[in-house]
């Protein structure tokens, strides 16, 4: 099997405005749905599990640490907020490039390393991305080119060695959620959608990344995520992730401290990107309006794709 580490990825649009960025991500969520491609039958019964086509013809899985219990202070950490492993694949003629993110347990690393090595993934990165967690979890980056099928196969090896849940269960539709998602998305100036109890948005970036020389798409893991998990009397906890280059890393730092946004993680998720990629990890628990306004002042100083671009 090929050794894992180059990925391609294409520039995606950002949402519509008004009515139309509020309902952007339920129309990709049922085009891409619709649009199931299914030359991924194999990867998907190799993978154990379904994916769902994402733009810029990606084919992702997510792999949700339910069976974990997470807390920060007095938040419990839902799987969509800050535990959720994915892998993406995306197609190259007969072959294909995988990246992902496995999140584990201190003692599920080493076996998870090793099987990912002996079966030809490769790491990018392992660190943390939220501070004072009980218990600790790390975050394990992985790269792979070569037979889809194959790379599938190690990858459900590796999560095999885990208490990962075989398979995702579909969370229990709710017409309620507690926090306002128009007025969030209005002052992010992009909108997201509800998963898991978790307001997701994410919003790409407005420069073409590469890795290795070749294009690499958002939804490969170069898009900034931000997420909201309601705790009550409409205050969030916060997290995710800003897709940053070198000279907006202290720029972002000061607009996040500057609101009362803890910065918890700097570090790259890739090994040859082009421009070279910073993450920065986040976290509060405050007002959710407050603190969508300390994340907008944040996403102002990144070159991020605006709203209806």
């Amino acid at each position: 099997m090929q050794q894992i580490g180059r990925f391609q990825r294409i520039r995606r649009g950002g949402w519509a405005a008004g009515l139309a960025l509020l309902l952007a991500p339920v129309a990709l969520e049922a085009q891409a749905a619709t649009a199931g491609d299914s030359t991924w039958a194999p990867v998907e019964r190799a993978l154990g599990r379904h994916g769902t086509m994402q733009p810029g013809d990606v084919y992702k899985f997510s792999l949700p640490r339910s069976d974990l219990v997470v807390r920060v202070g007095g938040v419990r950490v839902r799987p969509a907020l800050a535990l959720g492993s994915w892998v993406a694949f995306r197609r190259m003629g007969d072959s294909a490039m995988a990246m992902g993110d496995l999140v584990l347990t201190e003692a599920e690393v080493g076996p998870v390393m090793a099987k990912l090595q002996a079966m030809g993934v490769s790491q990018t990165a392992v660190h943390h991305h939220i501070l004072h967690e009980t218990p600790r979890v790390t975050y394990m980056h992985i790269a792979a080119t070569g037979d889809p099928v194959r790379i599938a196969e190690a990858i459900r090896a590796a999560v095999a060695l885990t208490k990962t849940p075989s398979a995702a269960r579909s969370p229990a539709a709710s017409s309620a959620f507690a926090l306002d998602t128009a007025r969030i998305a209005t002052t992010l100036g992009h909108a997201g959608k509800v998963n898991g109890g978790v307001y997701q948005v994410s919003i790409p970036r407005a420069d073409t990344i590469r890795e290795g020389g070749m294009d690499v798409p958002p939804a490969m893991g170069v898009a900034s995520a931000i997420n909201f998990q309601p705790t009550g009397g409409g205050k969030a906890a916060i997290t995710g992730d800003f897709v940053l280059t070198a000279d907006e890393v202290n720029p972002v730092i000061q607009a996040l401290r500057g609101a009362g946004i803890g910065v918890t993680a700097l570090h790259n998720h890739m090994l040859r990107d082009e421009p070279r990629l910073f993450f920065i990890h986040f976290w509060a628990n405050d007002d959710s309006g407050k603190l969508a306004q300390g994340l907008r002042l944040a996403l102002d100083r990144t070159n991020s794709l605006k709203s209806g671009t």
